[in-house]
């Protein structure tokens, strides 16, 4: 088959699955398989493609319309101009995600300490690292599987030599030994990982505290996409009754681990600015702000914590 014919068979197939953006996924698959760009469709839709590349396109098309996430069967996904392995241990980065980046950015100084909750993929924190000058960061998240996929992506995108070890209450890795007993800020590396249940397991202060935790009332789970429902990880989404479970817990337990001045960037869901806001104000921040997306919808409420 030419390379225009197998794009209309994949189109058709999604269309017929109700893959939403059916066409462009249709696109992104093939290129995939058959290493080519955007232009190739128009360049180059009469060349004919290889028996495997057919067979390896109709596979994933398949996939994709029995609604498996296409970050899912592609391993990637692009976030602030980086290229991050995910898998079904951790949630999808998300273009609105890239907001909470930004901001944060805004904020950010040489040698400054960050700490990421939650941190999935690790693709927050890794982005801010990536684009800052001799900062230091932690990422933490309860799932050890979660943790092997940021502890891979930090390695790939900041350097083996940039990464200390993750920290999950086990032994050291072999040759590190000795750094096991030293406090965070004598640890090799930009960036370590953290197994801890929020901030069970945190130490020491930060001068930023960045997170998107699971923010989705758990009523509403059963109406997401089945991309979402179905293939990310559901501890990763329950924000409980309310969806605001995570952020009572973070607002009250962060404050020994912020230092005086220090700020906290939450991603939030659209309807959530005002409660979120009214969290950091009774405990205490100053100057709490709210962020919005691309759409023009609430995504990022921000505070800094005093020096008294």
């Amino acid at each position: 088959m030419t390379y225009g014919e197998l794009y209309r068979l994949g189109k058709d197939t999604l269309e017929k699955a109700g893959v939403p953006e059916a066409e462009l996924d249709a696109r992104l698959l093939l290129e995939w398989v058959c290493g080519t760009d955007r232009h190739d469709l128009l360049v180059h839709g009469d060349a004919e493609r290889s028996a495997g590349e057919q067979a390896a396109y109709e596979r994933l098309i398949a996939a994709r319309g029995e609604r498996i996430p296409l970050q899912h069967l592609t391993g990637v996904q692009a976030f602030m101009g980086l290229e991050f392995a995910v898998d079904g241990h951790v949630l999808v980065p998300r273009q609105d995600t890239e907001v909470l980046v930004e901001e944060a950015l805004r904020n950010l100084h040489d040698g400054m300490r960050i700490l990421d909750m939650c941190t999935g993929s690790g693709c927050i924190l890794i982005s801010l690292l990536h684009y800052s000058n001799d900062c230091q960061g932690v990422g933490a998240d309860i799932s050890p599987d979660a943790l092997d996929a940021a502890k891979r992506n930090a390695e790939r995108l900041l350097g083996a030599s940039a990464c200390a070890w993750i920290q999950d209450g086990g032994d050291a890795p072999e040759g590190m030994g000795a750094e096991a007993s030293q406090g965070p800020e004598d640890r090799q590396g930009r960036i370590s990982f953290l197994e801890s249940d929020l901030f069970e397991r945190v130490e020491g202060k930060f001068d930023l505290i960045v997170c998107n935790p699971p923010y989705i009332p758990s009523g509403e789970i059963p109406g997401l996409m089945p991309e979402v429902r179905e293939h990310e990880p559901l501890s990763a989404l329950d924000g409980g009754e309310d969806g605001l479970f995570f952020y009572r817990r973070i607002v009250e337990e962060c404050r020994p681990h912020l230092c005086g001045g220090g700020m906290l960037f939450l991603e939030i869901g659209y309807d959530q600015g005002a409660a979120v806001s009214g969290l950091l104000e009774e405990n205490g921040f100053l100057e709490v702000a709210v962020g919005k997306d691309y759409a023009g919808l609430d995504r990022v409420v921000c505070g800094t914590l005093g020096f008294g």
